[in-house]
């Protein structure tokens, strides 16, 4: 293909390395370089996903059976033409009723699943025996260790949302250790989303300095 000639991926190869260099300009501060590549960034992908989108979703489901006959598909169809009226503002208020009908019915879709994925696995992952046993019924240190932490943590912090008794005494202590235990959770969470954007500089860093400047293998 003529994109694989190397004076087309040197070009790429330019152009991906100046416009990772404007978006990394903001750390010194929002300036017009920034803006000119966030704006190039969001339009190409919004080009990108309204092709994709049409060629592997709206064209199979929509125009294909409107040409063999299904006159059903009209019913989203439409739907779909009166949620891109927000686009218009003097009636851009039609597009409220087709999306409600996309929240109330992915709500109803997903309540089933995700009260089994999330809800129920969780549930029935605190509920374990505390004391854990191998197989041949020698006592395990670690995992009764792991299931003791789970337990009073899960039931600490149960005490920390329980505000109908005044936070004090030994009621209070534990509420207080509850703290803890969500402080923990919530900077794990935290720092599982920095890894996720660390990872996507040392990408940007790694592209930088060995497909742009040669300077390592």
């Amino acid at each position: 293909m003529w994109m694989d000639h190397p004076g087309w991926v040197l070009f790429g190869t330019w152009v991906g390395a100046l416009l990772t260099l404007g978006i990394m300009s903001f750390l010194y501060k929002d300036n017009p370089v920034y803006k000119f590549c966030e704006a190039l960034f969001v339009g190409i992908s919004a080009g990108y996903w309204f092709v994709s989108y049409f060629w592997s979703n709206l064209l199979p489901k929509l125009g294909d059976p409107l040409m063999q006959g299904d006159l059903l598909v009209l019913i989203p169809g439409v739907l779909g033409i009166m949620m891109l009226l927000r686009l218009v503002p003097s009636i851009g208020w039609i597009s409220r009723w087709p999306l409600a009908f996309v929240v109330g019915f992915t709500a109803g879709l997903r309540l089933i699943t995700y009260l089994q994925s999330n809800a129920m696995t969780q549930l029935q992952n605190s509920v374990q025996p505390v004391i854990s046993y191998s197989a041949t019924g020698a006592f395990q240190f670690w995992p009764s260790f792991n299931m003791l932490l789970v337990t009073l943590g899960t039931f600490a912090g149960l005490l920390y949302f329980f505000f109908s008794k005044e936070h004090k005494g030994a009621f209070g202590t534990i509420s207080r250790i509850g703290t803890w235990f969500l402080m923990v959770t919530f900077g794990a969470a935290f720092g599982y989303t920095v890894m996720g954007r660390m990872s996507l500089l040392i990408g940007r860093i790694d592209f930088l300095l060995a497909d742009w400047l040669h300077l390592i293998n």
